[in-house]
């Protein structure tokens, strides 16, 4: 899986033009479920659209529930010193970051899945 992406959109991009677009955002809505957070975009959001929402929903979960922000990060599995090192200087900043790392861990379920017959 070469990383053809530097950014959330790049990303969102490369799963829709490998037809994986529907599946990626049915595994962000499935580990969201799983942490007990409500994240229910619609299958066929933009991914410009759907970028926003997310970022907007790790911005809250930063300011208004950190301990559902930090079980998402678990149940996704985002690597920890991934968070660590980032260099984020605001709240914004960190929940873009986060946002990335999280659209990252989710295609590569994704991929993997689709890769190796796991469907």
């Amino acid at each position: 899986m070469a990383k053809e992406y530097q950014n959330s959109l790049e990303l969102l991009q490369l799963a829709a033009s490998r037809a994986l677009y529907q599946k990626l955002v049915l595994q962000i809505k499935k580990d969201f479920t799983l942490a007990n957070i409500e994240f229910n975009p619609s299958e066929d959001i933009a991914p410009l659209d759907l970028k926003v929402a997310l970022k907007e929903k790790i911005y809250i979960l930063l300011l208004e529930r950190f301990s559902d922000y930090l079980n998402l990060l678990y149940i996704v599995d985002v690597p920890e010193k991934a968070i660590s090192s980032m260099d984020a200087q605001d709240v914004v900043e960190r929940a873009e970051a986060v946002c990335f790392l999280i659209l990252k861990r989710e295609w590569q379920k994704v991929w993997l899945r689709h890769s190796y017959g796991k469907n």
